[in-house]
């Protein structure tokens, strides 16, 4: 490949990963927000998250079709095609985070646009929230780094999360047991924290992107002790 092509493909490849990154920060700020209002009641916040699901969506749509176009302009091979197929594996991973993002906005304003017997207490929410959010920085880092061990850390840290979700969905059935007039707003809380417990999966499923990315192995669906043998023996 002539120099001057060379250069030019290299730039594509990183223009393509900035945009990743910055659809991971958007996602991450939709996120946030989400959670924000849910516990503080600000419906004008939920509203404003559900409407910006469509900017996370176009960058989806236009990174994809970018990738296709390198795909097809440049057919490139080894480590430039690992990155292409990384690139689309994890936009696909941060549409659907902002999905769960929006999801939590929707489920706020059922909770606080509708006559309950009780508004819950969010502080588990938030718990589990603020470790979701933490999985992604740290995802979306290593892909910025091309991190491989990354994959390890997030594998132990989703393991938390679903402990913490699992907790969460005991707390809440204890409550309607206890009281039956909490049933509606419960179940709605354990949507939440569902829509949560999904962002540390598609977290997860990104860092293990970038240890297929670096070196070339697909370790999804195996076991922590795997992921250690992949990330850190090779």
């Amino acid at each position: 490949m002539p120099e001057h092509i060379s250069k030019q493909f290299d730039l594509e490849l990183e223009t393509i990963r900035t945009r990743v990154l910055q659809m991971g920060g958007l996602v991450e700020q939709q996120i946030l927000s989400a959670i924000d209002a849910l516990t503080s009641g600000d419906v004008a916040k939920m509203e404003k998250v559900i409407a910006e699901d469509a900017l996370v969506n176009a960058l989806e749509v236009a990174i994809d079709d970018d990738c296709q176009h390198i795909i097809a302009r440049r057919q490139p091979a080894a480590s430039d095609l690992r990155m292409v197929l990384t690139v689309v594996k994890t936009i696909t991973d941060l549409e659907r985070i902002g999905d769960e993002a929006q999801k939590i906005a929707r489920m706020g304003r059922t909770v606080h646009g509708s006559e309950r017997y009780q508004i819950p207490r969010f502080r588990e929410i938030r718990k589990i929230a603020e470790v979701a959010l933490a999985m992604l920085r740290r995802a979306l880092d290593a892909f910025a780094r091309l991190d491989a061990t990354a994959a390890l850390e997030l594998a132990e840290e989703d393991q938390r999360l679903d402990e913490d979700f699992a907790s969460e969905l005991r707390q809440l059935i204890t409550f309607m047991m206890e009281d039956p007039r909490t049933i509606s707003m419960s179940i709605d809380v354990l949507f939440i924290a569902k829509a949560i417990e999904r962002i540390g999966d598609h977290a997860k499923n990104i860092s293990e992107y970038v240890v297929y990315l670096v070196k070339g192995k697909d370790i999804r669906h195996t076991t922590i002790e795997t992921i250690k043998r992949e990330t850190l023996d090779n």
